[in-house]
């Protein structure tokens, strides 16, 4: 009797892990946010494994430069609770992005990401710079246009 071909299940040791670099200036956060967490999942890949972090690193620069639709910009907030009764604060879309435009773009690919350590895993592939300068050039990222 033949047996049916097994599942293949890579390990992280097993997949080599690239390096991409994303332009954000002028591009829609979430169209953005969601292709950068596909590739960080690593489901763009033939190999993906939904229990193992396989996917790649990616960078993204000029988050400062990044856009959302509509009445976004006023009407979106960020919720942040400090711990204190009555500790709750919220911040627009235009002071963050004002005050630390790399969290918008974290923020967002985080979510789409799991909630478990998998995902506090993958959410380290991900490297946000303001402006259009990375450190990360030895890494010979390729550009990813999305």
């Amino acid at each position: 009797m033949e047996t049916s071909p097994k599942t293949k299940f890579f390990k992280p040791e097993e997949v080599d892990q690239k390096w991409f670099v994303v332009d954000v200036s002028g591009k829609t956060l979430g169209r953005v946010a969601s292709r950068i967490a596909h590739i960080i999942r690593g489901k763009h890949k033939p190999t993906f494994t939904p229990n193992h972090d396989l996917g790649d690193f990616v960078v993204v620069i000029n988050a400062e430069k990044v856009v959302v639709t509509g009445n976004r910009v006023e009407m979106k907030e960020y919720f942040h609770n400090t711990m204190y009764p009555g500790g709750g604060r919220y911040e627009s879309f235009k002071e963050k992005l004002d005050r630390k435009p790399t969290d918008v773009i974290e923020y967002a690919v985080r979510g789409m990401l799991p909630k478990n350590r998998l995902g506090r895993q993958m959410i380290k592939k991900l490297k946000v710079y303001a402006g259009g300068a990375h450190p990360h050039s030895a890494q010979q990222p390729e550009v990813l246009s999305v």
